[in-house]
């Protein structure tokens, strides 16, 4: 975007004003492109794998300047080498090394450049601030919010898990509140991958109960709702060692899936959210309940397990044809073998 700003304002001028050195907008397409997406590259890695792991028990705020200090940084020896390696293209290897040390020193030091970093480190604060937004309120949500799609009330088909950890009144009274809070924010964080894997929208947390939502097609794509269970399992059970060395335990839980249609709606003056209303939620919850009476897992209602794929995949056993408190149908349940 930069370099179309730049030809919109110099055209086919042979310098550069500020510094007098050469311009050739083709080359500087040509080199700048690759250069940048590779320079994306670096830095997407550099966030996902250690950056915001490293700040992520630091205040918002402080997260947000660190990160775009170091960003910042990094983007000015990105266009010191860039402005070198075009300088050297530019001037055909023909007395190399003043060429390009002059070009790179009286680029460094004109304002031109120090408005570049100036524009790239305003951009810069503003991304990682809405992406810290949208990663207290989640992708789904923030998508929802930045379109409008729940202004109105949407009536739809989706599936509900509710996932519950097992014992856990036991386990905070054995380990202490402190501890069992960091145990719940380990326990989350290691759910986080495996429901985003599956398509999976975590609606709401309770204590330490997670609800995990999907549109009806996602959630029977490729059996998304299930596989999700299978997939916190393994989470869970590749961080065995740590749980049982930090806390002397291995967290379990239990899930109830189900099918039904809400009323999805955006509500709240002074904090906003988009609730789902509907028959679907309390009866998953009641089906989630039922999971320590049978000594399973997970059940699953028959109206979800009559849209899944099943086919060579999953073997489901029979457990009960119950009615739930409250309801005057009654709901027939299934686990996994």
């Amino acid at each position: 975007m930069y370099v179309f700003v730049e030809y919109g304002i110099l055209g086919t001028h042979p310098i550069y004003p500020a510094t007098g050195n050469q311009y050739d907008y083709k080359s500087n397409f040509i080199y700048t492109l690759p250069s940048t997406v590779i320079m994306g590259i670096i830095q997407g890695s550099i966030e996902v794998l250690w950056l915001k792991k490293a700040l992520q028990k630091e205040a918002v705020w402080k997260k947000i300047i660190l990160k775009t200090f170091f960003y910042v940084l990094l983007i000015v020896v990105f266009l010191i080498a860039l402005t070198a390696i075009t300088g050297a293209i530019s001037a055909n290897y023909g007395n190399l090394n003043r060429t390009v040390s002059q070009e790179v020193i009286s680029f460094f030091y004109s304002f031109a450049f120090w408005s570049i970093v100036f524009y790239i480190g305003i951009a810069v604060l503003l991304t990682l601030f809405i992406t810290e937004v949208k990663d207290y309120v989640g992708d789904a949500l923030f998508k929802n919010f930045l379109f409008g799609k729940y202004n109105s009330p949407l009536t739809e088909e989706r599936i509900f898990m509710f996932l519950d950890m097992k014992s856990s009144t036991t386990i905070a009274e054995e380990i202490g509140h402190e501890n069992y809070f960091e145990l719940i924010r380990d326990y989350y964080a290691d759910m986080t991958t495996a429901i985003l894997d599956s398509d999976g929208e975590i609606y709401q947390y309770v204590g330490d109960e997670i609800v995990v939502t999907w549109p009806k097609d996602k959630g029977l794509l490729n059996n998304n709702c299930v596989a999700c269970f299978h997939r916190i399992q393994e989470a869970i059970s590749k961080r065995k060692s740590y749980y049982l060395d930090t806390y002397a335990l291995l967290p379990e839980f239990k899930a109830g899936l189900h099918i039904g249609e809400v009323t999805t709606g955006e509500i709240g003056v002074l904090k906003k959210e988009i609730i789902f209303t509907g028959d679907v939620l309390n009866t998953t919850a009641r089906i989630q309940s039922k999971c320590n009476m049978y000594s399973v897992k997970i059940l699953i209602s028959k109206q979800l397990k009559q849209q899944l794929n099943t086919i060579d995949t999953y073997k489901f056993k029979r457990v009960d044809t119950i009615q739930l408190r409250g309801k005057q149908r009654e709901v027939q349940l299934f686990t996994l073998v």
